[in-house]
């Protein structure tokens, strides 16, 4: 694929829940090597929208692309294969265990996983799980997380829950990473650290799906912004843009 083509394409999709349609027939391109926001008032679907494409729901209607292959309906750990990442907005960590062992759970595959290998494979057991923890210490020490891999998750800030959960999606290599309001709860040093971060990996040649409310922010990193309303894509525009357009301003303000 050239640079700026589509690496996302979402197409008429739609998902019901009882009688609430939460997407409805929403249509949306996410470039390759861009940052592209996604906004809306609450209830707009944008959450709902990141888990058909990830595969936590399958939709009802409509076709999802990544990188001109069509994944509609894919289950999620063959979503995470094709070289789509996702976090969550309420981080979910394996509390118990270290920050380092939460990466290093990640891969699939492993052949630690299998009795037999354990037992008359023992070598090439050991060779994959150095492999698996170097790579995990590598995205540790980029996203500055290093000093933490034998702290438990159970006892990290907000802010570094928000962190170990790109670094747990980074563990995956994906192509596409989406971020599931990445701002909230973070404190501004933290804030600063991932911003930080994005840029970086976006330069490293990662594209970014991102939801967030936070303008600031949306301002700062985003190429794009996509404003969703009612299931469906309402305008879509630089920052600049979706700031002064009255559609959007009668979205969250709920003028008639």
């Amino acid at each position: 694929m050239t640079e700026g083509s589509v690496i996302l394409e979402i197409k008429k999709l739609e998902k019901s829940f009882g009688g609430l349609k939460a997407v409805d027939r929403c249509s949306i391109e996410v470039k390759e090597g861009s940052i592209t926001g996604l906004m809306g008032p609450n209830g707009a679907g944008k959450t709902t929208l990141f888990n058909l494409i990830t595969g936590f729901y399958k939709s009802d209607k409509g076709e999802i692309w990544f990188h001109e292959e069509e994944i509609t309906g894919l289950p999620v750990h063959k979503v995470v294969r094709k070289g789509i990442g996702r976090t969550f907005q309420i981080p979910r960590e394996l509390r118990e265990m270290t920050v380092l062992e939460n990466l290093m759970l990640v891969p699939d595959n492993q052949k630690g996983e299998y009795i037999w290998n354990s037992l008359f494979r023992s070598r090439s057991v050991r060779a994959q799980e150095r492999y698996i923890q170097d790579k995990a210490l590598d995205v540790l020490e980029f996203l500055e997380l290093i000093d933490l891999r034998e702290e438990y998750a159970k006892n990290l800030s907000s802010g570094q829950k928000k962190l170990l959960e790109l670094a747990k999606s980074l563990m995956a290599e994906p192509k596409l990473i989406l971020l599931d309001e990445p701002g909230a709860g973070i404190n501004p040093t933290l804030m600063k650290k991932l911003n930080r971060n994005i840029e970086q990996l976006r330069e490293r040649g990662k594209t970014f799906f991102l939801i967030e409310h936070d303008m600031d922010l949306i301002t700062y990193l985003c190429d794009t912004v996509i404003v969703m309303d009612r299931g469906r894509e309402l305008v879509q525009g630089t920052p600049e843009e979706i700031k002064k357009d009255e559609r959007v301003i009668e979205a969250y303000l709920g003028r008639a």
